[in-house]
Formats: C-alpha cells, sequence, structure tokens
C-alpha cells in the first residue's frame, strides 16, 4: 500500500473543493482557538492571583477561632471567643518560627472630617502590623506599645482614605482629628500606597488603630477575633504552623482527643487551594470549548459522507482495477485527518494570536491579568484534532470501503 499516493489523493480532493473543505476546517479552527484562548485566560488568571497574594507575604499566617456545635447549634466565627491576648502573647514568647504576631480587629462604619464622609474599615492591631503585611509609612510614625497601653485614639491612613477625605495631601492629614462613627481619632501617620489587587482589593482603603482602641472603644469585646502572625520564612512554613497548633493546644488545655478549637490558615495552604480551584474552572472552560470541536467533527463526518456520495463511482472504478476494502478505507480517512489537522493548525496559530491581541488589549487598560499559553495546550489541542479526524472520518471511510464495485460502477 502506497501511503503517498493515497496522501497525494486525498490533497487533491481537498483541492477541487477548497471553499467547501474550509468550511469543514471552521469548526475545528474555532474549537482549537477556543481550547487555547481558555486555558491561556485560566492559566494567567491563576498566575496573577497568586502573585498577588505572594505580594501580601508568602510566609503571612492567620489564625482564627474555629466554628463548633454547642448543644446542637452551629457557632459561627464570629461568635466564637476561644483566642485570647495570652495565646498571642504565647506565640512570640514560645516559639521560635513566628517573628511577629498581631491581634487583629475589625469593624466597618463612616471616617468623616468636616462636610467629607467615606465608608471605610479600621483594623486594631500592635505596632508589628506593619511588619507583617508589608504595608510602609509615608509621613508620620507608626503608634507605639504605650499607645497600645494607654488605649490612645491614635490612627495611620491608608492613601486612599487620605485622598477621599483630605484631596491627598499627606501634610494636611497629619495632626488632623477624623471622626469614625462617633469616635474622634487624630492622624498621626499616612502609610505608603500598595495599590488594588488583580481581583479588586483595595489595599489602601483602610484606617490602622491600636488594638486596644477598636476592642475597648468601638467593638467592645474581650476575646480576638483573629490573630495575624508572620514566620521566619516559607521554607518553614510546615513548621511554623505545626509549632502554633502545638502552643495554642497547651494554651487552651486541649486533650489528645479533643478537637482544635482554632484554624491556622497559611498562605501555602490558601495558594494551593486557589491552585485548585483556578484548574478546576480552567478544565470547565476548555471543556466548553471543546463543544466547538464536536462541531467541527460533526461538519467532517457531514462532508466526508458527501464526498463518498458523490464519488461512488470512483471508488468503483478504483476497485474495479485491484484497489482493496482497506486502502479504499485509508484514502478517506487519511482525507479527514488532513482537513482535521489542518484545521488544528490554523487553530494553533489563530488562538495564539488572539492571545496576543487579548494580552495586548490587557496590558493597555492596566490590567494586570495576564495571558499564559501552555505548550501542554497546544499539544493536546493539536492531539483532540487529529482525533477527531480519525473518530468522525472513520465510519464514513468504512462506508466507502463496503461498496460494492458494480453497484458503485452502476451509482447514478
Amino acid at each position: 500500500m502506497n501511503y503517498s499516493n493515497l496522501f497525494k489523493i486525498a490533497i487533491n480532493a481537498i483541492r477541487s473543493n477548497k471553499m467547501r473543505s474550509f468550511l469543514t476546517m471552521l469548526g475545528i479552527i474555532i474549537g482549537i482557538t477556543a481550547v487555547i484562548v481558555m486555558i491561556s485566560i485560566g492559566q494567567g488568571a491563576k498566575s496573577s492571583i497568586k502573585g498577588e497574594i505572594s505580594l501580601i507575604g508568602s510566609n503571612l499566617i492567620n489564625i482564627l477561632p474555629r466554628s463548633t456545635d454547642e448543644s446542637g447549634v452551629t457557632l459561627g466565627v464570629s461568635d466564637m471567643q476561644s483566642l485570647k491576648m495570652t495565646d498571642c502573647e504565647a506565640l512570640l514568647q514560645d516559639t521560635k518560627y513566628i517573628r511577629y504576631a498581631s491581634p487583629y480587629f475589625s469593624t466597618s462604619g463612616q471616617a468623616i472630617i468636616g462636610n467629607r464622609n467615606i465608608p471605610t474599615t479600621i483594623y486594631g492591631v500592635n505596632e508589628d502590623y506593619l511588619q507583617i503585611q508589608g504595608y510602609e509609612i509615608a509621613q508620620g510614625e507608626m503608634f507605639t506599645k504605650e499607645s497600645i497601653t494607654q488605649i490612645e485614639k491614635v490612627c495611620l491612613l491608608g492613601e486612599s482614605v487620605v485622598d477621599d477625605l483630605f484631596g491627598g495631601d499627606k501634610s494636611a492629614a497629619i495632626g488632623s482629628v477624623i471622626r469614625f462613627n462617633n469616635l474622634p481619632i487624630r492622624v498621626i501617620g499616612v502609610l505608603k500606597a500598595k495599590g488594588s489587587s488583580a481581583i479588586g482589593m483595595n489595599a489602601d482603603d483602610l484606617i490602622i488603630a491600636p488594638y486596644t482602641t477598636v476592642q475597648k472603644r468601638m467593638m467592645a469585646i474581650n476575646f480576638l477575633p483573629m490573630i495575624v502572625a508572620s514566620g521566619i520564612g516559607e521554607e518553614f512554613s510546615g513548621n511554623t504552623v505545626d509549632e502554633i497548633t502545638a502552643v495554642l493546644r497547651q494554651q487552651h488545655q486541649l486533650s489528645p482527643d479533643m478537637a482544635d478549637d482554632f484554624e491556622v490558615m497559611s498562605m501555602d495552604e490558601l495558594l494551593d487551594t486557589i491552585g485548585q480551584v483556578m484548574d478546576t474552572l480552567t478544565i470547565l472552560l476548555a471543556a466548553i470549548a471543546c463543544i466547538s470541536l464536536i462541531v467541527g467533527g460533526v461538519g467532517i463526518m457531514n462532508i466526508m459522507y458527501v464526498s463518498v456520495t458523490e464519488r461512488t463511482k470512483e471508488i468503483g472504478l478504483r476497485m474495479s482495477i485491484g484497489a482493496n476494502p482497506h486502502q479504499i478505507l485509508m484514502q478517506f480517512l487519511i482525507e479527514a485527518v488532513v482537513i482535521s489537522v489542518s484545521g488544528g493548525v490554523i487553530g494553533i496559530i489563530s488562538g495564539i494570536t488572539i492571545n496576543g491581541i487579548i494580552a495586548l488589549i490587557m496590558t493597555m487598560m492596566g490590567s494586570s491579568l495576564s495571558m499564559i499559553i501552555s505548550i501542554k495546550s497546544i499539544i493536546v489541542a493539536f492531539f483532540v484534532c487529529s482525533l477527531t479526524g480519525i473518530f468522525f472520518g472513520w465510519y464514513p471511510a468504512k462506508k466507502a470501503s463496503n461498496l460494492n464495485p458494480i453497484d458503485a460502477l452502476r451509482y447514478e
């Protein structure tokens, strides 16, 4: 069997019906393009979100009370009171993997000065919070331990708050007294801008105050809603979580058979969770795009049926001069695969081109969302389009190979 001759016959058959062949390829082209672009968007979103979280600090650790059932009633995190200030102090004193730790209170309200007011959030923390979250002071100073002990009504403003209340004038903000809800607070510092993340969170829309001020003067609670901490390094993330768990279990006097009444969340765990979610989303997008490939495959089957019908006499003539059924099958199968693979190659080129155009538009719009082309997705797309040609082209080719030569020659 001369496969080169069969390939030439398939090419000549495609050339003799250029427009019909192109329209048949179009479904494959659209499908492959969609698969590449969808996977690129999914991978780019995953990379951008992970990058934003890494900017916060990959060794950041959040410690929260864990919801439990009490007398058949499920208590939410906000109702739990298992974390105390002594827990935060123990983490600083009795651990070797924790560098900084801070109580973490937050409440939303209106920040007001004169006739200007904005909705924002105030965070009650200690003097180490800036190092934990990676904030820097643009002007002014951070409050001290004495400010925390004396429950002083002082605060630092994020840049967005300064823009809204003082028109961006940092010097005017320093020393001013604003009101948060009904509590007057003196501004002693302004934070450097961190900007907005890819998922739309504004890291500069905040007020930072001593945790005792927020805890006692605003929220009136005696427990900690959360503790934030940072480890000594990313490579010790697992050790840090284990050490925190051991210290807090000892603090809470939990026996070995008792479950933790707190939850330790590291950035590594969050990154893994986000990675799994984004991978699932990428697979979903790719699966939706694959519908176009199925439509393209149906188009190939349809056109091959038409081709077999049109060339029935040709099939009968080839059989009469010695072509066997297997050769006839291979002739039409090769034709289907050539159409499918040609559409796949054009689709890959189209997908890469459209991917570049979208990336350029995103850059011009100032978006940090990247477009990542996966070589694996291109290889898979090429394999799928080849498989599509074989799968949807086999049955019409089999029909052609089963024709009776005499009946085929008599066909009108």
